[in-house]
């Protein structure tokens, strides 16, 4: 005959047997949890490498242009100094007087000013 304190035992079994099946499932899923944090964590580890690799070659790539780039825009500058040079050439050609005149006033300005007493 069951009494009702054998079929206490017995519910109380199943209920610790339940609690302990669940604390098994939930340590479970934390180890699952865990491993799949520390994949994502090495994951997201190697896609930073990879940018950080990639940033470094594209450095590396502008500092090889950087040379090239350099000379162009010096070529670019010596182009307009010499277009300057000829439209000053031309404006004295055409204008000698006013081109001497304007450089002898500048030449007594500078003169003026070096000599000044301050």
């Amino acid at each position: 005959m069951s009494t009702n304190t054998d079929a206490l035992k017995t519910n109380l079994g199943e209920a610790g047997s339940h609690l302990k099946q669940a604390a098994v499932a939930a340590g479970d899923a934390l180890k699952g949890a865990a491993s799949a944090a520390g994949g994502e964590m090495k994951l997201g580890k190697a896609q930073m490498k990879s940018e950080l690799a990639d940033g470094a070659l594209a450095g590396l790539t502008a500092a090889e242009h950087l040379g090239s780039a350099t000379g162009e825009q010096v070529d670019v500058l010596m182009e307009k100094g010499r277009d300057l040079i000829d439209s000053a050439a031309e404006l004295i050609r055409e204008r000698p007087l006013a081109a001497f005149g304007a450089a002898f006033a500048a030449g007594w300005i500078i003169s003026k000013l070096g000599r000044s007493d301050k």
